[in-house]
């Protein structure tokens, strides 16, 4: 009999570590860096990637033309690789590093405006999927962690999983497993790709539950057998 509660009380003990701990998923807020203050006067400005990244179709750049609001926005290169900017047209873009578009976009400025202060601001367009409150495309900047691409779409939900964190290209799975903290870049996260956020195991969603019910259960055989002793 003395084994038998020795068995009940290790239960019990094992188990309240289990309860104490359930896991919950929290996700860092996150958002797009902007520029806070203009560039130095007559130069182009990269904020977001790094200068060797390449632009591909379906990237988007946000340009800001600081004191010419009209001709701020974000802008998709299409499936040619052109890019229509305000005031000066179309610009072939796409394989260009993020140096040579600077140096691009200033040089094509200059022609209209005297000194422009230019910040450009490369955008892969992602779709969040799985286990996120607001799954949907967004534009994001490449130097952003997928755990903060996760909170721009929202964070994830009770049951997602960060650690679970799955990229799909063309429908094939491109990576497994991925650790949150990774950048888009390090990731070579390409305009089109999918994130997909997976849920936690059914007993990690459930485990104050069944910890609960386990101590429930081990309270009433002891109470039982506590009777059937006396």
């Amino acid at each position: 009999m003395h084994r038998f509660y020795t068995v009940l009380f290790c239960l019990a003990a094992a188990a309240w570590p289990l309860a104490s701990g359930a896991q919950t998923t929290t996700t860092p807020a996150t958002t797009t860096p902007t520029p806070s203050s203009a560039p130095a006067t007559g130069v182009s400005s990269v904020i977001g990637g790094t200068d060797e990244m390449r632009l591909r179709p379906g990237d988007v750049l946000r340009i800001i033309v600081y004191r010419e609001p009209d001709l701020n926005g974000e802008f998709l290169i299409d499936e040619q690789g052109i890019v229509n900017l305000p005031l000066i047209g179309d610009e072939q873009l796409a394989g260009m590093t993020m140096r040579q578009v600077r140096d691009r976009v200033i040089e094509r400025y200059r022609v209209h405006l005297r000194n422009p202060s230019i910040s450009v601001i490369p955008l892969r367009r992602i779709h969040m999927l799985g286990e996120v409150q607001k799954p949907g495309q967004y534009g994001i900047d490449p130097t952003v962690s997928l755990a903060g691409a996760v909170a721009l779409a929202g964070g994830a939900t009770p049951s997602g999983d960060l650690r679970k964190l799955r990229i799909v290209r063309d429908g094939t799975v491109y990576r497994d497993r991925v650790d949150a903290a990774v950048t888009l870049s390090a990731l070579n996260i390409q305009s089109g790709d999918v994130v997909y956020v997976e849920r936690r195991s059914w007993f990690e969603r459930n485990s104050t539950f069944v910890v609960s019910a386990l101590i429930s259960a081990t309270s009433i055989v002891t109470s039982i057998i506590l009777a059937l002793t006396r």
